[in-house]
């Protein structure tokens, strides 16, 4: 096949966010179109990709593209493009955020709801469609400085985002925060990738950024051992591992609906997605020295997040705490280097992803139309909002690990792949599924099916059609990989079969 389709995705948020600026500030409503129908092509787009490659031979990388971009000595970078079976479904899963934070921040005219993004809306969704360009490129890129390159644009709107449209009473203190956490993690990452690309200079006599070049470049166990931590913890910084976390929960309570979307549902499988792809697959041997060391750190996030979001008021906390616990199970699963928990971590990046933008989708739903997101201040929401109550409540099974929904084909493997390695982990990190279970039905049945209190009774409507079509999406993906895994996980299973080839020749 000819056509670029990687270029397009990765390039049409950048294309459309210009388009989007150049349109009159008071065409709210063209800028919110414009903004749906890029959203929708891209979309279309990663879901086609997605499922060309499911038909395909699932071997290695395909939709190669390959672009010379700077060859100057002592720099030879590339646009190199390329889906294996991990990244694929995070192609999808950004083009799903994408068009589900549009339609969620579409807004409307109803001074009781004041619903979406009503204040600068031309902005708001050029900023969120250069993070959504970022962060396809990192799923794509094939060149290190590529994906480096697409990381840090990834991370550097979230600042403006969250600064300028989130949370009033947090938005200045938590965007600084996140900015500060990520840009010291991204640095400390860059020193190392730096050392790889001269040691693999040194080593083959070839300049070149491109990853399948390093994976065979020779580095001595030596050299990994040393930059595999500073590499591995410097993008999981962004995957929330513990004890670099504590940005997250802030950053997603004061992050604007539809940027805690982005922020939990892509944003953090940016981070482990890189760890794994720069981390794990370059450096296997390291990999192999400390992977006990991201164990540790992974299991201490998943029952420590658990138990923080059991006790928290605020539904965004509550969610942003799940977050950090979940995303240790996809790290979790990485530190497994077997097959059975990378299996694991690819789908459970996937369907925490769809989980959580769900999450925060109904939060900011009820948010805008009870003024609160205090869990005691709320009840009753049920009767008014049944719709989003369907979709919280699916999002809660998912995060339980239910059977029959895609939290239970993601967390099972990561459990067994644990067990395999190390026995008393996984026991001790089961423990988080109890916690989850107790914070999700306890909080579903106060804020859902308790008595509504009375300053909010005739103050609450429903969700409006857009919404509806969002949380729908939503639950399409998570309900059907969960009835359905094949799906999905034999295409994972591909892209960790090439992961595994890597770390048996460490």
């Amino acid at each position: 096949m000819n056509f670029p389709i990687l270029s397009f995705i990765t390039f049409l948020p950048f294309v459309a966010g210009i388009l989007i600026l150049m349109l009159p500030a008071d065409r709210k409503n063209e800028t919110r179109a414009v903004a749906l129908a890029a959203a929708a092509i891209d979309l279309l787009l990663s879901a086609w990709v997605y499922l060309q490659y499911l038909l395909g031979d699932l071997q290695g990388y395909q939709f190669i593209e390959r672009y010379t971009w700077l060859k100057v000595f002592p720099l030879n970078i590339e646009l190199h493009f390329g889906v294996d079976g991990m990244s694929a479904p995070l192609v999808l899963l950004t083009g799903i955020v994408m068009f589900t934070g549009v339609l969620i921040s579409w807004g409307n005219d109803d001074p009781h709801v004041m619903s979406g993004i009503q204040d600068r809306p031309r902005e708001f969704f050029a900023f969120l469609f250069l993070l959504a360009g970022g962060v396809f490129g990192v799923f794509v890129s094939l060149d290190l400085f590529m994906l480096f390159f697409f990381y840090e644009i990834a991370v550097f709107p979230m600042y403006l985002l969250i600064a300028i449209w989130g949370w009033a009473k947090t938005r200045e203190y938590a965007a600084m925060k996140l900015t500060l956490y990520l840009f010291i993690g991204s640095v400390v990452s860059l020193v190392g990738v730096l050392a790889m690309y001269w040691v693999q200079y040194q080593n083959t006599g070839i300049l070149s950024f491109d990853m399948l070049q390093m994976e065979s470049a020779g580095f001595s166990a030596e050299f990994q051992n040393i930059w595999f931590l500073p590499v591995f913890l410097g993008f999981a910084v962004l995957g929330g591992i513990w004890p670099f976390h504590n940005w997250s929960p802030d950053g997603h309570v004061a992050a604007p609906t539809a940027v805690s979307m982005f922020h939990a549902g892509v944003l953090m499988k940016l981070g482990a997605f890189a760890a794994l792809r720069v981390g794990v697959m370059l450096l296997p041997a390291g990999a192999q020295e400390w992977s006990w060391l991201i164990m540790l750190f992974a299991g201490v996030a998943v029952v420590y997040g658990a138990y923080i979001a059991f006790v928290q008021t605020d539904m965004k906390y509550m969610i942003g705490f799940s977050s950090v616990s979940h995303m240790g199970l996809v790290m979790l699963g990485i530190s497994t280097l077997n097959q059975t928990g990378l299996v694991g971590a690819g789908v459970q990046m996937f369907s925490h992803g769809v989980m959580t933008a769900l999450f925060f989708a109904v939060t900011g739903m009820i948010y805008d139309r009870a003024h609160t997101r205090m869990i005691p201040e709320l009840g009753g929401i049920a009767k008014v909002m049944p719709f989003a109550t369907i979709g919280f409540i699916i999002g809660g099974l998912v995060s339980m690990g239910m059977p029959g929904f895609s939290g239970f084909v993601a967390e099972f493997p990561i459990f067994m792949g644990v067990w395999q390695e190390q026995w008393l982990v996984a026991v001790i990190s089961s423990i988080s599924i109890i916690i989850t279970a107790a914070y999700i039905m306890i909080n579903i049945r106060k804020v859902f099916f308790s008595p509504m209190p009375e300053n909010l009774e005739g103050h609450v409507g429903d969700v409006t059609v857009l919404d509806k079509v969002a949380i729908t999406t939503l639950c399409l993906f998570m309900v059907g990989i969960g009835l359905f895994p094949a799906i999905m996980v034999p295409m994972v299973e591909s892209g960790v079969g090439y992961i595994m080839r890597l770390l048996g020749g460490a």
